[in-house]
């Protein structure tokens, strides 16, 4: 039995169980909006967790289910709460749920994508972007401060930076332009995130267990999820094929982290050198798959069905991470020795954008 937990109208978790149900797997929806509604209850005996969740009127064994998929927003914002005060006893009973589903999955012996532990990484940036580096991957050069005679000394050396979020909750990712340098001021109250400007083309790789899913993603914009405001014009994307060196990086990588589902966000130089700048540990897959036609959300489904559990996490990667991609489908074209083969680009010198 797999438990699928969050919003059911949410996009991803609704196309995973769509072929949750497809595969005949028997699936229960935890749906956040009836969480004032549910029940659970479990206790530890022998290590391992028992208990019971009451949804709907129905009491499912905890013990049954070998799979668990959670993409869990924030209850203090569920719609249903709104005009509750702020330590009403419905709002109490909703957290105290909240807090019980998740300890509980931290302790199940179901494959959980993702646990809680696992995804705590993404909560600070900075230090998952040192996590990432320990594992073999190049990383940009990274200031944070709040004082503004850094952010020009830095921006001296690197000549372009763009500016983003600390935390794991989401930013647009811009470029440190001359006509920011007047409110420069303003972050000695606030300490910023900045970085070096790496030019190339973006990559966003979906890991599911063993599974490599990858994505070129071409525009103009610094932030490609966001292409159609800053540029005029959406970015353009396609599934690409990683050399089998950096596909297996990345799951060696996902893997570090805890997680079985991962979104890694990378960047190929045009000199093919290949920049780690996240790991989503909830990827909004959907969006890639969309466009790209890539079979995502099946393989997490298949996933979560499997018998076998996940592998062990994977020890740290030596070694910088380099090398091309080329179009799923598209025959490798020749190159000069020592070289693979290259995507094709649209546009001639095209300039990448730059998530995190």
């Amino acid at each position: 039995m797999i438990l699928v937990a969050g919003i059911p109208s949410e996009t991803p978790l609704a196309m995973v169980y769509g072929h949750l149900r497809e595969l005949g797997a028997p699936v229960v929806v935890f749906n956040q909006r009836q969480a004032a509604e549910a029940a659970i209850a479990f206790d530890l005996a022998g290590g391992e967790a028992s208990g019971w969740l009451r949804l709907n009127g129905c009491r499912h064994r905890l013990e049954n289910f070998r799979g668990i998929y959670c993409r869990l927003m924030d209850d203090q914002v569920l719609p249903e709460l709104e005009k509750e005060p702020a330590a009403s006893p419905r709002r109490l009973r909703v957290r105290t749920l909240h807090d019980t589903l998740s300890c509980w999955s931290e302790l199940s012996a179901a494959r959980v994508v993702n646990r809680l532990a696992a995804v705590g990484s993404n909560g600070s940036k900075p230090y998952q972007l040192q996590l990432i580096r320990a594992h073999g991957f190049a990383v940009p050069e990274t200031l944070i401060t709040n004082e503004p005679e850094r952010v020009l000394a830095f921006r001296a050396r690197h000549r372009q930076l763009v500016f983003k979020s600390m935390s794991g909750i989401r930013s647009i990712v811009r470029l440190l332009e001359d006509c920011d340098l007047d409110r420069l001021e303003r972050i000695r109250w606030c300490p910023v995130q900045f970085q070096q400007f790496v030019a190339g083309t973006n990559m966003r790789v979906h890991t599911v267990g063993q599974s490599v899913f990858a994505t070129a993603i071409e525009t103009r914009a610094i932030d490609y999820r966001y292409a159609r405001r800053q540029v005029g014009e959406a970015a353009s994307l396609r599934a690409v094929e990683l050399p089998s060196e950096l596909a297996e990086r990345c799951v060696r990588l996902a893997r570090a982290l805890g997680l079985d589902f991962a979104g890694i966000d990378l960047k190929q130089t045009p000199e093919g050198e290949i920049y780690c700048f996240e790991v989503n540990p909830m990827p909004g897959f959907s969006y890639y798959e969309a466009h790209t036609g890539q079979p995502i959300a099946r393989e997490v489904a298949r996933y979560l069905c499997e018998e076998v559990p996940a592998a062990p996490i994977g020890s740290p990667i030596s070694g910088p991470a380099v090398g091309r991609v080329r179009e799923l489908g598209a025959r490798p074209r020749a190159r000069p020795a020592g070289m693979a083969g290259r995507p094709r680009r649209r546009r001639s010198k095209p300039r990448g954008g730059q998530a995190g």
